[in-house]
């Protein structure tokens, strides 16, 4: 049974359904439990929270990024995923409590950097690092450089993710990497970053650890870092 529910999971999100609501992809699933009401169910019927994560939610958006590296799915099919993990993972929080932070995966802090107001990319990596085990704090946009190194420090974190979609814009990433550097925590936290306008040579140009060119990436990339050293 427990099986038949993660799996259930996994086909509403490559299907992009939040709830009982939505169609999703194929409008004969129309009427059908979501992922919301298949997370309870699985919930109530006591499968931990982390089979529920890992076999359900972090499986099912894999199988999407596998479906959109081969072309199968685009842009649109993701974000429709994404939003129905971001439903089970709402579901989940409740229940979650110090094991929300589990899976050995470590504490990220996102932000959109300063001046930038444009958060959609932002957002679909933090909802996929969450259904991956990531521990995400997410401090939204337009958010300068003191601010993310003060909420790194506060959290104890061992990643920092940037974004940006302006090439005006993106040079504040910089910032962001002098001031962990000044307050002499370079050492300590690694830094991604991610956007339209930049790239593995802007990162490397700027002295960021990593470059993510679109979310799939990102959480890879993630994993790296923090297996390479971060918390």
């Amino acid at each position: 049974m427990k099986e038949e529910l993660t799996d259930k999971i996994v086909e509403n999100v490559l299907q992009g359904r939040r709830n009982q609501e939505d169609e999703g992809i194929e409008e004969d699933y129309a009427g059908e439990p979501g992922v919301a009401e298949l997370v309870q169910q699985a919930l109530d019927e006591g499968v931990e929270t982390n089979t529920i994560l890992l076999d359900g939610l972090s499986k099912g958006m894999e199988l999407v990024g596998q479906k959109y590296e081969s072309g199968e799915y685009f842009i649109p099919d993701m974000l429709t995923a994404a939003e129905a993990v971001e439903a089970g993972m709402k579901v989940m929080e409740p229940y979650l409590g110090g094991e929300g932070e589990s899976d050995g995966k470590g504490k990220i802090v996102m932000a959109t950097v300063e001046k930038d107001l444009h958060d959609i990319g932002k957002n679909l990596v933090c909802i996929m690092l969450k259904g991956a085990g990531f521990n995400v704090v997410d401090l939204g946009i337009d958010v300068p450089a003191a601010r993310i190194v003060e909420a790194v420090e506060e959290e104890g974190a061992g990643l920092v993710g940037l974004s940006a979609l302006l090439n005006t814009t993106m040079t504040n990433m910089e910032d962001v990497v002098k001031e962990l550097e000044q307050k002499g925590m370079r050492d300590k936290v690694k830094v991604i970053i991610g956007g339209a306008p930049t790239s593995e040579d802007f990162a490397q140009e700027i002295g960021a650890d990593a470059y993510g060119k679109d979310a799939f990436a990102a959480i890879k990339v993630a994993e790296q870092l923090l297996q390479a050293g971060g918390k």
